[in-house]
């Protein structure tokens, strides 16, 4: 369970990308509950509009938007229409990827790349793409998304593992060249998650493996996004954040 949301976050201007469903959507409503002005970016139009509906009839300011994150066009103008409404970024979130299972002998150069392209080039383009508006941003902060696969690796999983572990990299280059500006950047280091992701897992995935013995709520995953972007984690960037029920403690 949750903590109850403290406000911590009133007035802020928030993207969240693969905000459509799963972690995107719980990142979505915790941070809009604590007083952010959300913007939900995804690929999957009728379920992000939902969503984002969802949270206005709560009370929420929410705004769906589409974004293809591997397409630089697509940040463009995700990046215009949040500079004409708002002026600037406050929270950048990438939390948008897709997975897929294979042996590395078995993997297509295709699917590879198509992997990459989302899961960390699309990252990239994020913080690219966004650094004139998070320089105008309120104590400005950005999630890259990584997982336990990052910096464990796992069997089957290549391409994800290979830009989980990107993503790690990534994050500490950009905390270190956005320090001056006065950016933070953080990553979160998901261990197994309750989503529809899980689909494409093994049966159990993690769970046999993971001490407190399941997966996590998206919740709990949102909660440590929330407490990232605020002001609560004032001195903290370029680390790591793993919230993964002790699975790299084995």
């Amino acid at each position: 369970m949750t903590a109850q949301p403290s406000g911590r976050l009133s007035g802020r201007v928030a993207l969240i990308t693969g905000a459509a469903r799963g972690q995107g959507a719980a990142h979505a409503h915790r941070l809009a509950a604590e007083g952010a002005v959300v913007l939900l970016a995804d690929i999957l139009d009728e379920l992000g509009r939902e969503t984002g509906k969802h949270l206005v009839e709560k009370g929420f300011d929410a705004t769906y938007l589409h974004l293809d994150i591997a397409d630089p066009d697509s940040w463009a103008a995700a990046r215009d229409l949040i500079e004409a409404r708002h002026g600037r970024l406050d929270v950048l979130v990438n939390n948008a990827g897709i997975i897929h299972v294979t042996s590395i002998e078995a993997e297509t150069l295709e699917a590879w790349n198509h992997l990459l392209a989302v899961n960390l080039t699309g990252a990239f383009l994020g913080l690219h793409t966004m650094l004139p508006l998070l320089r105008r941003g309120t104590r400005p902060a950005v999630v890259n998304t990584s997982s336990i696969f990052g910096p464990s690796g796992a069997i089957g999983y290549s391409a994800y593992a290979a830009s989980k572990a990107g993503l790690l990299g990534l994050t500490r280059t950009a905390a270190l060249e956005f320090a001056p500006l006065g950016i933070r950047v953080n990553a979160l280091v998901p261990g197994g998650v309750s989503t529809l992701l899980n689909e494409l897992e093994p049966e159990g995935g993690v769970v046999p493996e993971t001490p407190l013995g399941r997966r996590a709520a998206p919740e709990e995953l949102a909660a440590a996004v929330a407490f990232l972007v605020s002001d609560d984690a004032s001195f903290v960037t370029g680390t790591e954040l793993v919230v993964d029920g002790g699975f790299l403690t084995r």
